[in-house]
């Protein structure tokens, strides 16, 4: 008689977004996630949200192409590596943790929380985190899942244990992940009975670092890459086996009790939050005290408008200005206006050069606020380029601002919001096929002289990224 295959949710999964840990992009990973019939997958970069988007992009995409497909739910989380706080047991074992976002407000708290250990940290894209610098109120509506080291002992066990029952009570698993290593069994037994010391359910989790077993090899070349060695200096350093993938729900029933996989879906369904819940949140210093936005919007529109054309201006571009502020306040982007041309007017005013550009030229508003310089008598403009109602999105508005000025620009940013609520966007660089030719052939053990020729070869405008025969 055949039994059926349980349903599973993977809480514990790196992108490649886990920058030279995770080998699998996170649309790879939701759509093999749906086709192993995953109930949700959780994405848990360490120490960062940068991989989620694409991830829920890619849900939408297969969403719209076929509407009656069942989807795994998308849960929203993050991997952390917790150390201890005494100097004297900095050698002991560290231990991860995994916040998992339950709702619009633990989404906000996560990011506050992973946005804090970045700025506080001294390097560049690391961060430190102790048992001491972690505040369970500031983290209200996450769940945590504690990921042991199996080289602990017992009693090291025991105290991070208690410390995460103790300030996530209610809202804590110890999770077990068995990956076909030696000792599995042994794991699951100390697991077991340090969940009837603290109290803390067991959930299952894979700990997935690819979508496929496949990428192995990829992941194997990421690590190496990592830690600046190569391959066959590794040592240990590599996954003993290929098991990190999103595996099939038969081969994890034939892995874990049935009670820790059906746990997996207890934990998501307390996970209710979705990326659909997020809109824009525009300061509110922009509007003075007793007005709103629409009208502060509007008298500072006229007044620029009184400025372009000190002589009046014609019924066509007053009707169209008209038309813009009634487009713009039913979408409810007033404040995004006020935002640009606060920034605008600050930099003019010290006499910063600026010059708004892109389909913002086609705004007479912006015009107005002196955001852009293009005189519409001049140009041929079509607002609905720059603000669409049917896309529904908020425009885009590119400002230039001098190079050898732009940091006053953004001091001024920071200076007015604070730097809690004022950031520099992140941009994430990709590979490009020379970098990653150089980088394998390293991780390889390949001669450099071998990788500059074959660097050097690759013709980049072909279809192809192998390089030219003769060099083989």
């Amino acid at each position: 008689m055949k039994h059926a295959i349980p349903p599973y949710a993977e809480l514990h999964c790196l992108s490649n977004y886990a920058f030279l840990r995770g080998a699998s992009e996170p649309g790879e990973l939701v759509e093999r996630a749906q086709q192993l019939g995953y109930t949700a997958l959780a994405i848990t970069d360490e120490c960062s949200l940068a991989g989620v988007v694409r991830a829920y992009s890619q849900l939408k995409r297969m969403q719209a192409d076929e509407p009656e497909r069942p989807l795994p739910q998308l849960l929203i989380g993050s991997e952390f590596i917790v150390r201890h706080d005494d100097t004297k047991a900095q050698g002991e074992p560290a231990f991860k943790l995994v916040l998992l976002a339950q709702n619009l407000n633990g989404y906000g708290n996560l990011c506050q929380f992973i946005t804090r250990l970045r700025r506080e940290s001294e390097t560049k894209g690391e961060y430190r985190l102790a048992w001491s610098q972690i505040d369970p109120s500031a983290l209200d509506d996450c769940l945590a899942l504690l990921l042991l080291p199996r080289t602990a002992s017992d009693a090291e066990l025991l105290a991070p244990a208690r410390w995460v029952l103790k300030h996530f009570s209610g809202r804590a698993w110890i999770a077990v992940e068995l990956l076909r290593e030696i000792g599995d069994e042994l794991w699951l037994h100390r697991l077991r009975q340090l969940s009837e010391a603290t109290a803390l359910p067991l959930v299952a989790s894979g700990d997935v670092h690819m979508h496929v077993r496949s990428r192995q090899a990829l992941q194997d070349v990421m690590t190496a890459t990592r830690l600046k060695k190569s391959i066959a200096d590794c040592g240990i350093d590599l996954r003993p086996n290929a098991e990190r993938h999103l595996r099939s729900r038969l081969r994890l029933a034939q892995i874990y009790p049935p009670e820790l996989l059906s746990e997996t879906l207890i934990v998501a369904a307390r996970c209710t939050f979705s990326l659909t819940e997020i809109s824009y949140q525009y300061p509110s210093e922009v509007v003075p005290a007793g007005a709103t936005a629409s009208s502060h919007l509007r008298q500072l529109t006229y007044q620029g408008m009184h400025e372009r054309w000190p002589q009046g201006v014609t019924p066509k571009w007053q009707a169209q200005i008209e038309h813009e502020l009634a487009l713009i306040e039913e979408m409810r982007y007033e404040h995004y206006f006020l935002t640009v041309a606060d920034i605008v007017t600050h930099a003019r005013a010290i006499g910063i050069l600026c010059q708004g550009r892109g389909s913002a030229a086609n705004s007479l508003v912006c015009f107005c606020l002196f955001i852009t310089s293009v005189d519409p008598g001049r140009s041929t403009m079509l607002f609905e380029r720059f603000i669409s109602r049917e896309r529904n999105e908020p425009p885009d508005i590119d400002v230039d601002f001098e190079h050898e000025r732009r940091e006053e620009v953004i001091q001024y940013l920071y200076d007015k919001y604070g730097r809690d609520r004022a950031a520099l966007t992140a941009v994430v660089t990709s590979y490009r096929p020379k970098s990653a030719i150089r980088d394998v052939g390293r991780a390889l053990g390949l001669d450099e002289a071998l990788l500059e020729a074959l660097a050097r070869d690759h013709n980049p405008w072909s279809d192809s990224n192998k390089p030219n025969t003769r060099l083989i």
